[in-house]
Formats: structure tokens, sequence, C-alpha cells
């Protein structure tokens, strides 16, 4: 505005000098010439026509000063307007990108950010650093080198532009993955001396990524078939394949190009279960999970059982977009199946006949032994003389009393067996012990064992008292039967309740059981663990089955010289 002031004075004085000495020149010519008025009017008309020629002048430059200067004040609002709008534009856009805007000013390595560095990475105003060295000093030292060589090469100029993606440090510590992309503005002369760039947080989408490049990797590599289906059902009642993995071409011999942009129907046949194949159909109407199991065939026509699921996919909003399905071949467990089923058959028909085997023996042996038996106590009331008579008779009143025995026990595993509806009550622990304790009142008198008794004031709900009493009845006989001959046989029996659980031990200092070699035959029928001639080797058995006849288990714990532990545990209510 000074310049211009000193223009149009300068301007002004010059206009005038002119316009007095040519005027001066004019009325002093024509007043010579005429001589009729006289030197001073001329001196005062001169003047006065000299100050309105200048006003006048004066005027015009003035107002073409005051026009110019208007529409250059014009212009300046207009210019400053658009600042504004751009200025408003540019911060919108910022903060609907969420982009980190920088610009950075080579010459005094000046770095301005924008909020996005406070936004997005949580650094405060006061932490930002202004300069470039507290940009580089962020970025994750794995990614630092490679970014720092394709900035560097993109300012001199040996590529066209920048972008990188790399790993940007954030206020606690942790990084975000950030995609940049900068720009340069050159001067006159074509030499750089700003760049100006935007930040973009794409952790999400890195992650995004990663997520997708594992689904991708599990489902090529997987060893179940994969098939991808669209949702379009407007051609075949199940959409069509749009991917297939590697799995599913050696499941059923077609390649990928074979089977996709066809339906999976394709893989049904004549001997295809038809109400799996309508159980498919109506899942994928009704856009619901399905699982089917039914034989499909390979392409060279061989058939195969396959386990089919269909799952519906959707997007972020709700709609269906596509059909997972999970295939895996079956053949080998259904024949497996198959084998197993005929094995149960075989194995219950063969029980059956055991049963009825043992049934029939029983009942055809007892007649005869009831005989022998008869005769053999007439036999006693015979006075015999010959000593090997005698002998011989005694021997096989032995083997009658054992054989009856014996036909006693398996009558009562047969029972036990046989029997899964026993009859059960409410029975009190301290009573049957009690029972027990008298029917073995002589074995006690005769060894006098130490006898710990600890039994809760509880009683068992639904549980056979009989059994209970057979259980407790065997094991204590076997403490005494199985004591050890250099020490004073101590027998412990106690209960307690926990975790709704009754648990009844059993515990003796006797000559106890070796348990690395006989640990899987211990509850077997007929197996004897010591040299003891009226040893059968069934108590245990009986003892197992009726522990399991009433839903219980039953666990021994024994060393060899120290005594045996059996743990018994029934559910209490």
């Amino acid at each position: 505005m000074k310049n211009n002031s000193n223009k149009i004075t300068l301007i002004y004085v010059l206009i005038l000098m002119f316009v007095a000495v040519v005027g001066h020149k004019l009325f002093a010519n024509y007043f010579l010439e005429s001589a009729t008025e006289s030197p001073l009017e001329y001196s005062y008309l001169k003047d006065i026509l000299y100050i309105i020629f200048s006003g006048i002048l004066l005027k015009i430059i003035l107002y073409q000063n005051e026009m110019r200067n208007k529409s250059v004040f014009e212009k300046l609002q207009l210019t400053n307007i658009e600042i504004k709008e751009s200025n408003e534009r540019y911060d919108i856009v910022a903060k609907a990108t969420s982009d980190t805007i920088w610009d950075w000013k080579m010459e005094d390595d000046s770095f301005i950010w924008n909020k996005g560095i406070q936004g997005v990475f949580g650094y405060k105003k006061e932490d930002v650093g202004k300069t470039s060295k507290w940009w580089f000093d962020r970025i994750h030292p794995e990614d630092s080198l490679k970014m720092s060589v394709k900035l560097y090469s993109f300012l001199e100029q040996k590529t066209e532009k920048w972008q990188d993606e790399y790993r940007f440090q954030c206020a606690d510590g942790s990084y975000k993955y950030v995609f940049d992309r900068g720009f340069l503005v050159k001067d006159a002369d074509g030499k750089s001396i700003r760049m100006i760039g935007a930040i973009q947080d794409v952790t999400k989408q890195k992650e995004e990524e990663q997520r997708l490049r594992l689904l991708e990797t599990v489902i090529t590599q997987s060893k179940d078939a994969v098939m991808i289906t669209d949702i379009d059902t407007s051609e075949n009642e199940i959409p069509n394949i749009i991917f297939v993995n590697s799995a599913f071409t050696d499941m059923t011999g077609y390649s990928a190009n074979e089977v996709i942009g066809k339906s999976p129907a394709m893989f049904f046949g004549k001997r295809s279960d038809i109400l799996e194949y309508d159980k498919l159909k109506t899942a994928v109407q009704q856009y619901k999970e399905c699982f089917v199991e039914t034989i499909f065939y390979k392409k060279n026509g061989k058939e195969f059982w396959v386990n089919f699921s269909m799952i519906p996919v959707t997007n972020k909003d709700g709609e269906h977009t596509h059909w997972v399905s999970i295939q895996r071949d079956v053949t080998e467990e259904k024949e497996k199946e198959k084998e197993r089923e005929q094995l149960i058959r075989e194995l219950t028909q063969n029980n059956k006949d055991l049963k009825q085997f043992s049934y029939i023996t029983s009942h055809n042996l007892r007649a005869p032994l009831s005989n022998l038996t008869g005769l053999l106590n007439l036999i006693d009331d015979i006075n015999i003389e010959d000593p090997e008579l005698k002998e011989i008779i005694s021997g096989f009143s032995k083997s009658t009393h054992l054989l009856n025995e014996t036909i006693n026990d398996l009558v009562k595993v047969i029972i036990i067996k046989d029997n899964p509806s026993i009859q059960k009550e409410k029975v009190l622990i301290k009573e049957v012990f009690e029972n027990v304790f008298n029917q073995l009142s002589f074995l006690i008198s005769v060894h006098k064992p130490i006898l710990k008794i600890d039994l809760e004031d509880v009683s068992i709900l639904e549980i056979n008292k009989s059994y209970l009493e057979s259980i407790f009845l065997n094991l204590l006989t076997n403490a005494i039967k199985y004591r050890a001959p250099i020490r004073q046989l101590k027998v412990t029996i106690a209960t307690k309740v926990e975790n709704d659980n009754l648990i009844i031990t059993f515990k003796d200092n006797g000559i106890g059981i070796d348990l690395e070699k006989n640990k899987d035959k211990i509850f077997g029928l007929y197996q004897r663990f010591h040299n003891y001639p009226d040893s059968k080797g069934l108590g245990l058995y009986l003892v197992k089955s009726q522990v399991e006849s009433m839903n219980g288990t039953i666990s021994v714990s024994s060393v060899v010289g120290k005594g045996t532990t059996f743990t018994i545990v029934f559910k209490y209510t």
C-alpha cells in the first residue's frame, strides 16, 4: 500500500508540473497578445484553473485507485473464505478418515502433526516432537531400515511416489500397523522443500489379513475336505460350489475345475439316503446348520460313507453370503461299527448261551449232588473198618461237598448278574456291621484281632441290605484268613461322607497282595493270590459284582507284608 501511495504522489506531481509549464506558456502568449487584461488577473485566473484541474485529476486518480483497492479487497475476502473453507474441509476429512496428517519442512527439519497423533496413538500435545527424529525413533526397529531406504530413495527422486507399511509406536509402548503416504512440495527451482503425508491406522486390517491367512492355511492344509458354496438356489436346490480344497480332491477324485459351478447334489446316487438329502435341502432353504451322514459317489463311481456338514456364513450385517461344508470319509469307521455290532450280537448270544448253560448245569447237577449227599450221609452211619475204603469215601465226600459249594457260588453270581432290579431299601450301616460281627463272632474270638470301628451314624438309600452284608462278610473274613502270622491282626473299618458320596474303607495289616503282578486279576473270577487250601478265588469277584449292581465302585491298594485297603464308594442321598 505504501508503494502504491508513493507512485500515485509521484505521478500526480509530474502531471501538475507538466500542466503548470504548458499552461503558463499558453496563458502568457494569450494575455501578451491581447494585452487587454492586467498581469494580476492573469495570475489569479491561472491559479484557479490549476487548482480546479488538479482537483479533478486527483479525484480521477483516487477513484481509480479506490476501485482497484476495492477489487483487490474483494479478491482477498474471497481468497480468505476459500482458505477457511479449505481448512474446514481439511479438518472434516481428517476427522472422517481418522488419518494422522504430518507436515515436514526439510530446510529447518521442523515437523507438524495434526490431532490424529493424539487421537490415534495416544500422545499428549506436549509429548509430540518437532523434528523428524521423533518420527523415526518411533518406527519399529524391524521396519525402520526398510522404511528409511524407501523414503530417502523417494526424496532423491529415484522413485515417483512414496508409500509404505510399518509399525508405529503408541504412547503406551505398544505398536500399531500403519499405512503412510507422502507427497513432495517443490520451490520454483524444483528443489524439494516440504513433504506432507497421511498415516492411516491399519492394525485391524492387518490382524484380519493375518487371521484370514491362517484360516486359508487351515482350510488348504486340512485333512478334512472343505467345500464352500454360494447361496443362490434358483437353479439348484443345493447352491453351487465356488471352492474346494485339495483334501476334497483326494477324497472324491474330482479336481476343483470339475466341480466349481456345480451343485453338491452331483455326489448323491442310487444308494444315498434320500431322507438325509431332504434334510440337507430343508436346512439350506431355512438357512440352518445341518449334519448328514450318507453314501457319496467318487468320480470313478466308487461308494464311500461321508459325514457331511453345511454351515451358513453371514456378513457383519447378518446377511447370509455363503455355505461352508466340512466333509469326512467315515467308510472305515462304518465298517468297524458294523463289525462291532456283529461282535456285540455274537457276544450277547454267547452270553445268553453261557447263562442258559449255567442254569441247565446248575439245575441238572443239583439233583445228582443231592442224591450223592444223601448217600454219603447214609454211609456216615455205617461202620467201615477197611481204612482204604474209609479214606476213599472221605475224599469222595470232600469233593462232593466242594462241588456243591461251587455250584452254589455260581448260582449266586448268576443271580447278581441277571437281576439288575434287586430290592433296594434304606439301610443303616451300623446295623449291617453288627449282623456281620455276630456271624463271625467265633472267628473273632479265636483269632482276637484288634478292631477299630469308626462308623458314622449314616444310612444309604437304594441299597440291597443282604448284598451289603455279604460285602462286609467277605472283606472281614478275608482280613482274618490272610492275616500275617508274625503280628497281631489289626482291622480298621470306617465311613465318611464326602462330596455327596459315602466312602467305606476296610484296612488290615495282613500279608498283602502283589499288585504289580495281580493288579488286573484282583476282582477276577477264581483268581487266587495265596496258597491257602480253602481259598476258592470267588469272594472278591462277588464283592465287586455286588458293589457294581448297587451303582457303587470299589478300589484296592496293597503292599506285600504290610496290608491291604479296600475303598468302596456309594452315592450318598
